[in-house]
């Protein structure tokens, strides 16, 4: 059984890592335990700006998520969730009025149950879930490798950035590894911001979404030399980013 720490975040560099967003604590206590039995990582998360923190900070590779969230719609943190990062999201739902699942869907969930459920029921739709996502990017997704740029080595195997001049372990959160890793497939290749999104978050990009700008802008003060003048990660005005390490 996997050892609790850090605020119930428990970390795995083998298991698949769920986020899970509930507050009924027996419900909670039940599902924590079934899917730790069955090999999965499970981190807890009570607030909207914990969920968005955990899924910057660790690899989750699926979400559960209620209805409401502090004073949020889990519809809106659906589709807020879905405009960041390209991540399965089971809705669990207790609404005592008949449940619209037209807008669930709509909203970005591959799935939904309903209160009262069976707890070996949501795994099995956990497993389906992530075996679907699993073969849809199966094609797209670079084995485990080391590569080696100007001044930094990224293993993602062990999800590591080090730098080679001292070995000293530089800390990135999940989309700015899955970023780097992005630019280390395709060096020396200008991919637009839609090319990025496609890849990291599977929908197209928006002009008013700076969210990709953003990650980048805090990568390069990680692995520049000087992050002000960036001489690795290039921007082509109007088009997206090349990688020149």
């Amino acid at each position: 059984m996997h050892t609790l720490k850090d605020a119930n975040v428990v970390e795995t560099r083998s298991a698949s890592t769920i986020l899970l967003v509930e507050d009924d604590r027996q419900i909670r206590d039940a599902l924590r335990s079934e899917l730790e039995s069955e090999g999965f990582a499970v981190i807890e998360a009570y607030s909207k700006r914990v969920i968005f923190e955990y899924l910057e900070r660790y690899p989750i590779a699926l979400v559960t998520l209620e209805t409401r969230v502090d004073n949020n719609s889990g519809f809106d943190l659906t589709r807020e969730i879905r405009s960041r990062l390209n991540v399965p999201i089971i809705i669990i739902t207790s609404e005592p009025a008949p449940i619209d699942r037209v807008a669930i869907l709509e909203s970005g969930a591959d799935d939904y149950v309903t209160k009262p459920f069976h707890i070996k029921e949501v795994v099995l739709r956990i497993r389906a879930l992530l075996g679907r996502y699993s073969h849809s990017i199966e094609t797209q997704v670079a084995q485990p490798t080391i590569y080696s740029f100007e001044g930094g080595l990224l293993d993602t195997r062990k999800r590591e950035l080090r730098r080679t001049n001292d070995n000293s372990l530089v800390e990135l959160t999940h989309m700015e590894f899955k970023i780097l890793e992005l630019f280390l497939r395709h060096p020396a290749r200008v991919l637009s911001r839609d090319e990025i999104n496609q890849a990291l978050r599977g929908h197209e990009w928006s002009p008013t979404d700076r969210t990709i700008d953003g990650h980048v802008a805090r990568l390069r003060h990680k692995i520049e030399p000087e992050g002000d003048r960036p001489t690795l990660i290039k921007s082509v005005r109007g088009i997206g980013y090349i990688f020149c390490g």
